[in-house]
């Protein structure tokens, strides 16, 4: 099956967090590599959303949705690393 990065899970998340997830850093439990959410595969399917390690492909993350619940599992992160900070100005 082909996957999508990390992106993908920008959508699906911002009904569940207030800030980007693709940018928050979690480290793989497997293999220890630490990365940004957008850097990991994503494999979107009827059944729901696993999150794979960009680098060694162990879960890291689920996502089952239905029409009035969501179940988010955080399989193989310990945890979740959310900069601080003011927001980014566009110059002009």
């Amino acid at each position: 099956m082909q996957h999508l990065d990390g992106n993908a899970l920008a959508g699906p998340l911002a009904e569940f967090f207030a800030f980007d997830v693709t940018m928050a850093v979690a480290k793989c439990e497997g293999c220890g590599s630490i990365a940004e959410l957008a850097r990991a595969m994503v494999y979107p399917s009827g059944a729901g959303t696993v999150v794979r390690c960009g680098s060694c492909g162990r879960v890291l993350m689920t996502l089952v949705e239905s029409e009035d619940r969501a179940w988010i599992r955080f399989t193989g992160m310990g945890a979740i690393e959310v900069r601080r900070g003011a927001p980014v100005v566009p110059e002009g």
